[in-house]
């Protein structure tokens, strides 16, 4: 028992799982800023939908890092917290006075579909070392982050 974690978990696979967790906890920290910058910002005749849009989809963003975070807590590790740190982190880059509705929904979409990948690795990751509460987490992320990738791509099609 001494190898195993709080939860019953392989000390050195949770410690693992609680980097990735970080990493894709900084990268959700840059994606969800940058959402809150297109609704703020985002001009024309497509404000009102995307504005909010992206007021659903931050908050969503905003629920989802306090559950990895508290999920890397259950993990027995502490979860980064500094945005400096996320910045130099995250593969996702900061987003600067986006305002053209064209691009900052293909930079959400762009972001999605990265950050979708995150999770497919988390998700083998998770399953291998029979994690299954970070799994059930990750997947119904993945199914919701899904849905919106669904939904912008269609709205983008002329």
């Amino acid at each position: 028992m001494e190898n195993l974690s709080n939860i019953g978990l392989d000390l050195k696979e949770s410690h693992n799982l609680a980097n990735l967790l970080d990493d894709l906890l900084s990268n959700y920290s840059v994606f969800n800023q940058n959402i809150r910058g297109y609704h703020w910002n985002v001009q024309g005749d497509k404000f009102f939908e995307l504005h909010l849009k992206f007021e659903e989809l931050y908050t969503m963003f905003t629920n989802n890092i306090d559950e990895i975070a508290e999920r890397i807590l259950t993990l027995g590790y502490v979860p980064e917290h500094k945005f400096i740190n996320y910045l130099k982190r995250s593969n996702i880059e900061e987003s600067n006075n986006v305002t053209d509705h064209f691009k900052a929904v293909n930079e959400t979409l762009e972001g999605l579909k990265f950050l979708l990948d995150k999770q497919r690795h988390i998700l083998v990751f998770s399953s291998g070392i029979k994690d299954e509460g970070t799994y059930s987490l990750i997947s119904s992320y993945i199914h919701k982050q899904e849905k919106w990738v669904w939904m912008f791509s269609t709205y983008l099609k002329k």
